[in-house]
């Protein structure tokens, strides 16, 4: 709390020697005097204020330190260092009174006396918050008045306009705020607290860019793990898991003893797809923690997703072991069973673990939880061919959560089990109680949700009247780069290519580093041979930023295909297959780049694959063209085989 002392008191018996050698005039030997004893109060206020932090913040040495203190400010009521440590005891202590007390009885005497004023503001910024964590409104003026006098006074002080946008951040005053924060970097350019607040401030108002600017800034000047850790968390609102683990990283070198930022580390590398990086880092903790079976689960869930089934079997195992009626025990056999393509044995197991989870009544998040789980056990049911099974969850689960997500996932049901008619009676039933659930207000999001209905059914025409009625209700930026994506894909569907690029190209207007438009226009391009080496560049970028994105991998390995780069390409192409699992489009890019390679038999069984993809739950958006494309490929490599072999 206090800084050690004893140094001091050489130097104040030396100061004290030095002015008793000194000749001097009356008046000038007075306030040295007057000085040296104002030191000396200043030095043994320290000596008690140590003892008392040592001995358990004993009255009697708290009281002498304060009196020492006090002594001390009416010898040298301008010596700012006897405010400071004063103004820190008096808040450790909670003597706030006292210390109003003390500021006031030294503004009496001199209104200009700054420390005093500082003082003074700092104990009504801590008497702000009310036990109830309510806001104190008048301490909050009344701190705000004296930052405000302290600033005009001394422009300087950065330190004080940091205080001062923290007040009018609680007083919810982002524009003064944001000037006060900018005025302390201006003062003091260097001052990581105040580009820590106004990071902070920006990340409050959805302007994650810049709070992610002012963060790399302050980090770079002072790379500690709290500026790290900020910098993390506002990568992590803007989904960058990618940067965020990065910054994680920095921070737990600094703090390698973290173990609860280990962990933050490990899950954010998990959702970044790092997952050879999160298995280390998980398995580490794992080793420290071996008890721990949500380590153990994730461990499970990296091997998994790594499809290494046998390794994920022996990890769960040893969870079942423990614990087998533990539900997330259970979900996680799930999932297992589900990427084992062990459909029957995933519908069973989730079947029962939604039975003995069902209660009478639930809560708001309890009842999203269940939504969540029957909308899981009927897409396994959808993907067993059990439609009107997954229809039953789906609706369920519609009863529990207002959702247009479910209802899209009703009509993909329909649409995989080839019932249009039913598809179209769901489309418009979903429709019809998004408009009710509106209640006659016309918002962004509502056109939105509009749209996203339509684009499932492939009604371009309304889905395209829906963006244009949100794009008239002056959509904020992250709804203008949704609007232009939406309609730059729906232009492609209906192959009016030349639109559909003008809309990606004002999403990356709006937003450079935007990964998914980069790859879907870089892929357009590519798949239709236009301007291949620039898409194939935009592309690498969407690569760069997401590198385990299966379908960025996927991209990226058919743009090297156009460029005759055929090696390349069918190294990307496998890693996309690992990432995405089940694809008919990616299964076909592989085999024609089998074939331009003389792979024929590997070709094959590429294109069996990507049939078989495009009649399960891979293929639902797919057209009957493609279908008839990827026959027609594989029947004419059958016949280039047999010419290979003489059979």
């Amino acid at each position: 709390m206090i800084r050690s002392a004893k140094a001091l008191l050489l130097v104040v018996s030396l100061g004290a020697l030095c002015f008793a050698q000194a000749p001097a005039s009356a008046p000038a030997a007075q306030a040295a005097d007057s000085k040296a004893d104002a030191y000396y109060n200043f030095t043994m206020g320290r000596i008690y204020a140590e003892l008392a932090q040592a001995y358990g913040n004993r009255p009697e040495y708290l009281n002498k330190a304060v009196q020492y203190y006090q002594d001390a400010l009416k010898l040298d009521p301008g010596a700012g260092e006897i405010f400071d440590e004063l103004t820190e005891l008096y808040v450790a202590t909670n003597r706030l009174r006292d210390a109003v007390t003390t500021a006031e009885d030294v503004l009496k005497q001199n209104p200009d006396n700054l420390d005093a004023r500082r003082m003074l503001g700092k104990v009504y910024l801590r008497m702000i918050s009310t036990p109830d964590s309510r806001i104190n409104d008048e301490y909050l003026k009344k701190a705000l008045e004296q930052f405000k006098l302290i600033t005009a006074k001394d422009p300087k002080d950065a330190d004080s306009w940091v205080a001062l946008g923290r007040l009018y951040r609680v007083a919810n005053n982002s524009p003064d705020a944001e000037k006060a924060f900018n005025q302390a970097i201006a003062a003091d350019p260097d001052n990581v607290e105040a580009m820590t607040s106004l990071a902070q401030l920006y990340s409050d108002l959805g302007d994650n860019a810049r709070a992610v600017e002012k963060l790399k800034a302050a980090a770079e000047k002072n790379p500690n793990p709290e500026t790290l850790i900020a910098l993390g968390q506002t990568y992590e609102q803007m989904h960058d898991y990618r940067n965020a683990a990065d910054a994680y990283k920095k921070a737990l070198e600094a703090n390698p003893d973290n173990v609860r930022l280990e962990r933050v580390l490990a899950q954010t590398l998990l959702q970044a797809d790092r997952l050879d990086d999160a298995l280390a880092v998980y398995q580490d903790l794992s080793n420290d923690e071996p008890r721990d079976a949500q380590l153990k689960l994730r461990i499970a869930e990296i091997y998994r997703v790594k499809r290494d089934y046998a390794k994920a079997r022996e990890v769960l195992n040893q969870v079942k072991a423990a614990s087998p009626d533990d539900p997330e025990v259970r979900y996680n056999e799930v999932k297992l069973l589900e990427a084992e393509g062990k459909l029957p044995d995933a519908i069973k197991i989730m079947s029962g673990l939604v039975k003995d989870t069902e209660k009478k009544s639930y809560s708001a998040a309890e009842a999203e939880q269940r939504s969540g789980m029957l909308q899981e056990l009927g897409i396994l049911y959808r993907n067993n061919a059990q439609y009107p099974q997954a229809i039953e969850q789906f609706r369920t689960a519609a009863k529990l959560t207002k959702s247009p997500a479910i209802s899209m996932q009703i009509i993909d049901t329909y649409r995989a089990a080839k019932d249009p008619e039913n598809a179209r009676k769901e489309t418009d039933a979903a429709i019809a109680d998004l408009k009710t659930q509106a209640n006659g207000k016309n918002t962004v999001q509502l056109n939105l949700a509009l749209a996203s209905i339509y684009e499932k059914a492939k009604r371009y025409g309304e889905e395209a009247g829906a963006l244009n009625a949100a794009e008239k209700l002056s959509p904020g930026k992250d709804d203008r780069v949704n609007i232009h994506f939406m309609r730059g894909a729906m232009l492609e569907r209906q192959k009016k290519l030349e639109a559909a690029e003008a809309e990606f190209r004002k999403v990356l207007e709006l937003d450079p580093e935007n990964a998914g438009a980069l790859n879907y226009l870089g892929y357009m391009l590519v798949d239709h041979g236009m301007r291949v080496d620039e898409a194939t560049k935009m592309i690498k970028k969407a690569v760069d930023a997401d590198p385990e994105n299966g379908a960025y991998l996927d991209s990226l390995g058919w743009a090297y295909y156009q460029q005759g780069r055929f090696m390349e390409a069918e190294t990307l192409l496998i890693r996309a297959l690992d990432r995405i699992g089940e694809d008919p489009t990616v299964h076909d890019h592989l085999a024609d780049v089998y074939m331009k390679l003389g792979k024929t038999k590997e070709a094959i069984t590429q294109w069996q694959a990507s049939l078989k993809d495009f009649q399960g739950s891979a293929g639902i958006d797919s057209e009957p063209e493609d279908v008839a494309k990827v026959t027609r490929k594989l029947d004419a490599a059958r016949v280039q085989l047999a010419k290979e072999t003489g059979k």
